[in-house]
C-alpha cells in the first residue's frame, strides 16, 4: 500500500484525524499542541491523531495529499481543514464547532 493509500484510508476510516507531531499528551511542536487544544475546546477529547515524527514517509507524503506545506493538519470526515492558523480562525468564528459537531 503507498504512502498516499495509507493517509487516505486513515482519514476516512475516522471522523476526525489530526497529523501532528508528537502526541496529544506530549505534543512536539507549540503548533501541534494548540491544535490539541482547540479541538479539546471544541468537545473533541480523543481525536485519531498520527505523530509524523514516528513516519518519515507520512511526514512528507501528508504534506503533498493536501498540498499543503506544515504540520498540523486536521481532517473532518474525510476533507481537509487545515493547519493550526486557521483552526484557531475557525474556533473564534465558531464554525469549527458545528464542523466537528457534524461529524461526530
Amino acid at each position: 500500500m503507498s504512502t498516499q493509500d495509507k493517509i487516505r484510508e486513515t482519514i476516512t476510516s475516522h471522523p476526525v484525524v489530526l497529523y501532528m507531531k508528537g502526541s496529544p499528551q506530549f505534543p512536539m511542536c507549540g503548533f501541534s499542541a494548540s491544535a490539541v487544544q482547540i479541538l479539546k475546546a471544541n468537545g473533541v477529547d480523543k481525536p485519531y491523531t498520527v505523530d509524523v515524527l514516528q513516519d518519515e514517509e507520512i511526514r512528507q507524503g501528508i504534506k503533498e495529499y493536501a498540498n499543503w506545506p506544515t504540520i498540523p493538519q486536521l481532517y473532518v470526515s474525510g476533507e481537509f481543514v487545515g493547519g493550526a492558523d486557521i483552526l484557531r480562525e475557525m474556533h473564534q468564528s465558531g464554525e469549527l464547532k458545528g464542523l466537528l459537531d457534524a461529524a461526530t
